[in-house]
């Protein structure tokens, strides 16, 4: 089975007067809540001329082991459904079809240098890939509900299927997550990477989020036996609580670097390790536990899913949002 999402389960059921969504609900962004591009850099993507409006996909189901070949309209569908809870409002799923519909567009170009695609544009892996759900996964997903959740989403990709986001006349990393932890962060700040139109903006509306801070806890055994496993030559010491010691953040509340024993790790590396659900985390020691508290949810690069609905339910419409977590890309026809 694909991996599926529960994660905004809650999240469906508070913003929504809609029908309940059963069983297995949407992943916000990508499983760890985020949209990562295979590259982040600005090396030879494709032109806006480059870009069909006939346009077609092939996307490598990672089930069968088949490429399906999947038309633009069908794709945003799956890609939308996959990505953001139906439950969100239009203008928030409309900003959501641009972002996804740049996001494909960018990783096709690169497909060539994945040869585990076998001639794919991409894969429907939402580890590695934007998810995507076929149109009989939707019917699975949203049950006696489909008929009336599938128009959301189609009318949400008809409005807007022929716009792209473009930067200096290309494409941009059109990265999304579920929820910042208040301000979204810079491409520099995760990826290392300077990117113009991925800077961090304010989103103080994911302060609200359900399940915006979430805790979990390791003992000492589990956190040596993860750490030592990730950094050759570590020594943590006989003084177990402090082991870690005080983080420096962006102002966005990333931990940038933090020591840990001998060593210094970033944010980013002891997400990856620990399994946290972002790199904005406090450390405690309490009762023989390392406690891991984290705010917001993804990478917190790019647009936050929460936040453009939070804009969206606040009055502002599919182009003020993405003007906002994309400052300085432009809409253009995708022809």
């Amino acid at each position: 089975m694909k991996k599926k999402f529960l994660t905004y389960f809650f999240l469906c059921v508070v913003l929504t007067g809609l029908p309940l969504i059963p069983a297995k609900c949407i992943r916000p962004h990508t499983t760890q809540a985020d949209a990562v591009p295979e590259e982040t850099t600005e090396s030879e993507p494709p032109t806006t001329e480059a870009i069909k409006s006939e346009r077609i996909y092939h996307v490598l189901d990672t089930e069968s082991g088949q490429i399906l070949e999947i038309p633009l309209r069908s794709y945003l569908i799956g890609a939308v459904g996959a990505e953001m809870p139906v439950s969100f409002e239009q203008e928030a799923l409309k900003a959501q079809v641009i972002a996804s519909h740049t996001y494909a567009e960018r990783q096709a170009a690169f497909a060539d240098q994945h040869p585990e695609l076998n001639g794919a544009d991409f894969s429907d892996d939402p580890d590695q890939y934007q998810a995507f759900y076929t149109e009989e996964e939707l019917k699975n997903l949203y049950q006696e509900n489909f008929d009336l959740y599938y128009q959301k989403l189609a009318d949400a990709v008809d409005a807007v299927q022929d716009e792209i986001l473009i930067y200096e006349d290309q494409p941009i990393i059109a990265a999304f997550h579920a929820i910042s932890a208040g301000k979204t962060e810079s491409a520099a700040n995760v990826w290392g990477n300077e990117i113009a139109y991925l800077q961090s903006v304010d989103s103080e509306e994911d302060l609200n989020a359900p399940q915006f801070m979430q805790s979990v806890s390791y003992t000492p055994d589990e956190v040596r036996e993860r750490l030592e496993a990730s950094r050759t030559g570590l020594f943590l010491g006989t003084d177990i609580a402090h082991w870690f010691g005080e983080p420096f953040c962006s102002d966005a509340g990333t931990v940038l670097q933090i020591s840990v024993g001998t060593s210094i790790f970033t944010g980013q590396e002891l997400r990856s390790i620990f399994s946290l659900r972002s790199a904005a985390f406090k450390i405690r020691y309490e009762d023989r536990k390392f406690i891991f508290t984290t705010n917001g949810y993804g990478h917190d690069v790019g647009m936050s899913q929460y936040g453009a609905n939070a804009m969206a339910c606040n009055g502002a419409d599919y182009q003020e949002i993405l003007m906002h977590y994309y400052p300085g890309a432009i809409l253009e026809k995708a022809r």
